[in-house]
This record gives C-alpha cells, structure tokens and sequence, in this order.
C-alpha cells in the first residue's frame, strides 16, 4: 500500500476463540456470513477514488453481461485513512449497502478478526492457482483466505542511466556509484542526490522501514501477529542504512519530508540518482515534462547482501458479512480477477496485476518492459505486520523510525521504543 490507514481502537482478543467481532457479533451471528449466501441481486462495490478510470470499464462489462445483477460502484475518497474510516464506520452499522469493498492488504486482518468480511472458503472458495503466491498470502488470514487478490504492488529502485552503467545490487554498491557523482546530503547543487525513498512521518515510512528491516533478515512481529520481534540485531543493520543515509549524506536532507509525490518529483527533475517507488512512477517518468525520459532504468531494490526486500502493496476485494447477495458478490470477486479485467487494469491504469501469467505476456511486456522486475520484486516481497492490530503497530513503527532518521534518537534506543509501542498496541493498549 502506498498511503497511511487510520488509527482505530482494537479490541482484545483470545486465541482459543472463534474469529468474533468487537461489538459487531461473531460471523454466526444474525446478520452474518449465513445470510444471503445463495441470493442475487443487485450490489455496490466500495473502492477507492479511481484516479485511472478504470470503474466506467469494469461497470459496463459486468452491467451487460448481469443485467439482472448490476454493479453500483461508490468511489471512496483517494485517501486511505479515510478509506478505512468509512468501511470501519459501515461494518460496525452492519450495513448491508456495502457489499463488495477493496481491502488493502494491511488490512485483512483486522477485516477477519472482527467478522466483518467472511472467508473464502468451502463453497465460497475461488480457484488462486493462477495468482500469484504472495497476493494470496496477503488475504489469507490464519490460513484461511479472506479476501481475493485484484492488484499487487512491489517496490522498485529507479536508477539514472546516463549515471551508472548497471544497477547496484547491494546498499554497498549504491553508495559507492553515488560517490563523485552526486551531492551530498542535499538534493540542491550541481549534482543530483543520491538516494531516496519515502521518508516522512506516515505510511511510507513504515514500508521503508520494513523493506530496510526485513532485507536485513529482520522481523516486526512473529507469525502470530502479536509478538514484537522487532528489536533485533537484524532490525538494526536494516534501519542503520537509512539512518546512516542522512549522517553520512548519501540519503538528502530533504526526504525527511518525502512522500511518494515528492520523491517522484525530485527524480524527474533530475535531483536524484537513485529512487525508491512504486511501479506507476514509470508512466510519470517517461511523460512529458520529465528531465530523464530515456535517461533511467528499473531494477530490483538491493539489499546488504544482495536484492533486497519489498514491502508486498496492492489491495484484495472482499464480500461484506451484511451483504445480502453474496452469490453475486462470489460471482463478481471472480470476475475481477478475470484475464479481461486484469488486463485493462494494467493497460489503462497501470495496476500491477494479479495473474502470473500476464507477466510474461509478450504484448504487454513489450508495452512495460519492467513487468519481470516487477515480478521478481513481488515474489520475494515481504508483507508488513499481518496483525489486527496494524494501526497501533505502523504508528510505532513511523513514530520511532522518524526519530532515528531526525538523529533525535540512536538506533538501538528507536528498536527499543518501537518494540514497547508495538507490544502495547498488540495488546490492546
């Protein structure tokens, strides 16, 4: 994901138990799951504000072949915060108007703790042979899948061509390239800056963190969602790289402040050597008005050793627990994972797709030739914390890792406090 999701209260929750909702009944309650499984109609679908346009596409092809069906789509804002406001707001009225929503992959967790989207499984269960692994993982929640994979993400490492004749496959190496041929510590002078990601104090920051943490063989919290681990040895090579970014200049000052608009914006310009984004930076790049259109190239992000880790982006659909059409519901999550739709996704709104094998489609490897980096990048990507609780854990993680890139604290003393915030926030606290 590419945005902040909204801070919002978890309730305590046993193991032991079945999946139960916090103040929004269990899945078996009335209202729940059971209801509508095998009734049609129609159905709204609640996504995010589509800033490619490619809504009026999937309405028309689903309305045509669905007349007795039809789709409603209701844009959210482009705002993942308030996004998850507004979900949060409908699934605790158990409104029924909501039947399909866009899940972000931090959120399936929460989603499927408290009830409020049922499992795909049984005669629900959709076929994800052809999708790819990590998509599926990152709606499945304790072993059950949740939510169906609609659009990946990865992230990549931009690199000037005209600067370097080959992508650095090491943190090492990149600040190596970067030497003599960059300014240091700034982004203002003769020469560009070095490198850059997504460092302001939001969600972005947690995503770069965790890449960082994570290539480093770090972990934030264990396989149960609840237990911190973040305070490691690991950890601290990872976020050392960052924070040894800004003492020693190879990452400019100003990033501090970077979110991916301005990261891509200070890379157009030809301001930096290096840029950690999103895939659709590409279509930005290439476009009029860019000062490196033929001058930059897309490789896998590096690592101490080696490639490094992305933090896994995309969103999943899912069927609301309230809906009172689920058979429809079923039928639509399919259709959008379809070759059809998968493909305009792609073509006309650059959306990384979900289907292994559009990647190496010929056509449209030819069209976007850093489809198989993207794949590679994808494949290894690392999920950030599947946790419930994922609000109160990517505010410890932003809060703590800002204050080691300021320099207000040492890195140990971050992990240590990043460690505390996240066990309270595990906690229910």
């Amino acid at each position: 994901m590419r945005y902040k999701g909204a801070a919002a209260a978890a309730c305590l929750f046993v193991a032991a138990m079945s999946l139960v909702a916090c103040g929004g009944g269990s899945s078996g309650s009335s209202g729940g799951s059971s209801a509508g499984d095998n009734a049609r109609g129609p159905i709204t679908f609640v996504t995010g504000k589509d800033n490619s346009g490619i809504m009026p596409f999937i309405a028309a092809q689903w309305n045509a072949a669905h007349p007795n069906e039809k789709v409603t789509i209701k844009q959210q804002s482009d705002q993942a915060d308030q996004q998850l406001s507004d979900l949060e707001q409908h699934f605790q009225a158990k409104d029924p108007g909501y039947d399909v929503v866009t899940v972000d992959v931090i959120w399936t967790a929460e989603f499927a703790a408290k009830g409020w989207v049922v499992p795909l499984t049984g005669s629900r269960a959709i076929d994800t042979s052809g999708l790819l692994p990590a998509t599926v993982k990152a709606a499945t929640y304790h072993n059950s899948l949740y939510a169906a994979p609609y659009a990946s993400d990865g992230g990549l490492l931009y690199y000037r061509t005209d600067l370097v004749s080959s992508p650095p496959t090491t943190w090492d190496q990149l600040i190596s390239d970067c030497q003599g041929k960059t300014t240091s510590g700034t982004i203002t002078g003769p020469k560009p800056g070095c490198y850059a990601g997504q460092f302001a104090k939001y969600e972005g920051l947690t995503v770069n963190a965790a890449e960082a943490i994570n290539a480093a063989g770090g972990a934030i919290v264990g396989s149960d969602g609840t237990t911190a681990t973040v305070n490691s040895t690991q950890a601290a090579t990872g976020l050392d790289f960052l924070v040894n970014g800004f003492k020693q200049g190879y990452i400019p000052k100003e990033a501090l402040g970077f979110q991916e608009t301005q990261s891509l914006n200070a890379f157009s310009a030809g301001q930096l050597m290096f840029m950690r984004n999103w895939p659709y930076a590409d279509a930005i790049l290439g476009a009029k008005g860019s000062k490196v259109i033929g001058k930059f190239g897309i490789a896998p992000l590096p690592g101490p050793d080696g490639h490094g880790a992305s933090s896994l982006g995309g969103h999943s659909v899912a069927i609301s627990t309230y809906s009172k059409y689920k058979a429809t519901d079923l039928d639509f999550l399919k259709f959008l994972e379809s070759d059809k739709i998968q493909r305009n996704d792609l073509t006309q709104g650059t959306l990384a797709p979900v289907l292994t094998s559009l990647y190496s489609d010929a056509d449209l490897v030819k069209k976007f030739p850093y489809l198989p980096t993207l794949l590679k990048s994808i494949q290894t990507a690392v999920p950030r914390p599947v946790t419930p609780y994922y609000p109160g854990v990517t505010e410890a993680i932003e809060t703590n890792a800002y204050a080691a890139l300021q320099g207000t604290v040492d890195v140990q003393t971050a992990l240590k406090n990043m460690q505390a915030a996240i066990s309270s926030a595990t906690a229910g606290g």
